[in-house]
Order: C-alpha cells, then sequence, then structure tokens
C-alpha cells in the first residue's frame, strides 16, 4: 500500500485523484485550504512536520489564481507564494522521506513557447496581471523540476511535471464576471473532466519511469533539455525561494 499526499487533494483534478487512489487501496493524505494556508510559509512547513513519516508519492496540484493582485499577510503574492513558493518548500522537507517513489507537479509549461520569470519582480508588484503570475508561475514550476536531480542527488526519485492542459476543474471560480462564466462554460464546453484527467494520472504513476525530470503536456512527452529548463536558472531560482521561505518561517 502506497502512502500518497496530494496538495489541493479536496477538489478538482486533485480530489478526483484522491478519489480513484483510495479506491485502489493507496493510503491517501488529501489537503486542502482547511489543512494548512499554502501562501504562507510557516504553515507550510509545519505542515510538511505533520506529515507522515513515509511518503511514497507527493502530487502538487495547489493553485490559486485571481485577476487582481493579492498580496498575503507575509507580504507575498499569492499566486506565487501558493503555486511556487510552497511546492519548493515541501519538496524540500518531504522528499529526504522518500524511498524511491514520485512527485508529481501539476501543471508546468511543458514546452509552450509562453511566459517568462521576472527575476527582478518575482512578486509582480509593477506590473501584474492573471496571464502574467499564471505563465510566470509555470516557468517557475519548469525549472523546480529541473533543479530537483541536482539539488538531491541521492535520492531515487522521479520528478514529473504534468500539464493537463485545458480541465473542467472549477478554477474560473477564482475570476470576475464576465470572466468567470467565459472562462467556466469554455471549460465545461472543452475542457477534460476532473475524473478523465485524473485516470491519466493513475496511470501515469503506475508507469515505470526513469529516476529524475520527465515532463508530460496531457500524456505526451515533452523535451527537457530547452531553455525552459535551464540548470542555472534553476540554482538562481531555488536560492530566491530559500531566502524567501526563511525570511518568512523563522
Amino acid at each position: 500500500m502506497r502512502t500518497v499526499v496530494i496538495t489541493g487533494g479536496t477538489r478538482g483534478i486533485g480530489g478526483a485523484l484522491a478519489a480513484r487512489l483510495r479506491r485502489r487501496g493507496d493510503r491517501v493524505v488529501a489537503l486542502g485550504s482547511a489543512d494548512a494556508d499554502l501562501s504562507s510559509p510557516r504553515q507550510t512547513v509545519e505542515l510538511a512536520e505533520r506529515l507522515p513519516g513515509r511518503i511514497d508519492v507527493l502530487v502538487l496540484a495547489a493553485g490559486r489564481f485571481d485577476q487582481r493582485r493579492v498580496v498575503t499577510a507575509d507580504g507575498l503574492e499569492q499566486s506565487f507564494a501558493i503555486s511556487v513558493l510552497s511546492r519548493h518548500l515541501l519538496v524540500e522537507r518531504l522528499v529526504p522521506r522518500m524511498r524511491g517513489g514520485t512527485v508529481l507537479s501539476l501543471c508546468g509549461v511543458g514546452g509552450l513557447p509562453f511566459g517568462r520569470l521576472n527575476w527582478d519582480d518575482l512578486q509582480l508588484e509593477r506590473r501584474y496581471s492573471l496571464t502574467r503570475a499564471t505563465m510566470q508561475g509555470a516557468r517557475a514550476l519548469d525549472l523546480l523540476g529541473a533543479g530537483f536531480a541536482d539539488r538531491h542527488p541521492d535520492r531515487d526519485v522521479r520528478y514529473v511535471l504534468w500539464n493537463p492542459l485545458l480541465v473542467d476543474s472549477g478554477m474560473h471560480r477564482y475570476l470576475r464576471q464576465p470572466w468567470r462564466t467565459v472562462v467556466g462554460r469554455t471549460a465545461a464546453l472543452l475542457g477534460e473532466k476532473p475524473g478523465a484527467a485524473a485516470e491519466r494520472l493513475e496511470r501515469l504513476l503506475d508507469r515505470p519511469l526513469p529516476a529524475g525530470l520527465t515532463a508530460f503536456r496531457r500524456g505526451r512527452p515533452v523535451p527537457v533539455d530547452g531553455p525552459g529548463f535551464d540548470p542555472g536558472s534553476a540554482r538562481r531560482l531555488a536560492e530566491r525561494l530559500d531566502r524567501a521561505g526563511a525570511e518568512h518561517w523563522g
């Protein structure tokens, strides 16, 4: 029986995956906002300390997006704190408990040539927009995957980036009108249902993937040797996130 931890595991793709894995007999720890505020580095670190001593699969599916720039109580831009910083902190604290197994992160850009990291403004204080925040976060997630083996050279752990593309997961609820209705209807009409996306992920977790980084865009492999996966940029980002986390958890 595997022990599976899923952030964002109470709804959407994460919730559907949690239900599927429980039915097959896995021990699933599905985490939602009631368990910890992942925009808070302190709460994220405290959450990691409460999680099981052995973890076989860590699924990182939590995210939050807003059309307006939202600043947390720690002075962090909310979407970056939840989607990027919390994932970095959890991986750095939980991977030492893993002997083999898989880290599955939803979702990096996965090879799409859009977006960039604003190194001089990671919190997007000057030019925030929902699109810019979303794409910057996705680029950052690619780099977290790219730097994983460098940070954990002795861990035989698979790190998988998965971009599900359009899924009818309810993320439109964070938008204001009229975009909430437009995006919601588009996702309902054209998007993959969470259950179908979760089925893909369940099959992926059963595959004999190599240790280190692999990336997929809705099931199709994506090369991880392009400029979006630059090792130097990955180290630079990890150092920035280490400093940001330490500043806010003491």
